[in-house]
């Protein structure tokens, strides 16, 4: 089956570039011009992958994404102004898996995708044998990609799985912030290692009871992270 792409911008000359462009290489492509119009089309269909831009009328693209994590982990690459970084930062912390700089060069916008579409698949297909993984009170479930403190299930995106997935899997191995980002963003991805931070800083308020005073998801200072069972 195809993947299923939502490209969310309101210039729509840039929307039906990529729209043509995708539906080239075999994409299911839905569009929306508008921030309501989008967080309603995510509501309604499940795409494999959203395209969001920061600036959209009656809701920004902040607010679609913070709004989307609240149901679903489907991966989100925030379209940003050039030189913008605290956008970016932001886009990440709101949930965003991935960041892109306008203006852009298609080909850029279909590798980054590929990319992020082949780790979901490669995650998924890893460490098959090994469905659960407990510590504690935190349990991963492997095939569905959720993750439970206790009862409760914690919602995190696509993202924060990866990296709590690679460190579950390997407790009290140090990762490096680049070793992380060159594993689950990849080598050819242009962000730095404060994405890495980012995603740390949000995966332990979602899991620690004291994020301060991590139980699972430790640093290791000057070197890196690990996860201790």
């Amino acid at each position: 089956m195809a993947n299923k792409v939502l490209v969310v911008d309101d210039e729509k000359l840039i929307v039906k570039g990529i729209r043509f462009s995708l539906e080239q290489d075999g994409y299911e492509v839905s569009c929306a011009y508008d921030g309501e119009e989008a967080l309603n089309l995510a509501k309604e269909n499940d795409y494999d992958i959203i395209l969001l831009d920061l600036m959209l009328p009656k809701m920004s693209g902040l607010e679609v994404c913070q709004q989307i994590r609240e149901f679903s982990n489907v991966p989100i690459i925030m379209l940003t102004a050039k030189g913008e970084d605290m956008d970016k930062i932001m886009g990440l912390e709101y949930g965003a898996d991935d960041y892109i700089t306008k203006p852009f060069n298609i080909l850029e916008v279909k590798a980054r995708i590929k990319a992020i579409l082949r780790r979901t698949r490669k995650t998924e297909k890893t460490e098959e044998k090994t469905k659960i993984i407990q510590a504690g009170d935190l349990r991963l479930d492997i095939d569905s990609r959720r993750v439970f403190i206790g009862d409760r299930e914690v919602n995190l995106t696509a993202k924060e799985f990866d990296v709590l997935q690679l460190l579950a899997f390997n407790p009290n191995k140090v990762y490096s912030r680049d070793n992380l980002l060159n594993i689950v963003w990849g080598y050819e991805y242009p962000g730095d290692v404060r994405t890495v931070d980012v995603h740390i800083r949000r995966l332990r308020e979602k899991i620690e009871d004291n994020p301060s005073e991590p139980r699972y998801v430790h640093t290791k200072w000057g070197v890196g992270y690990y996860f201790q069972a």
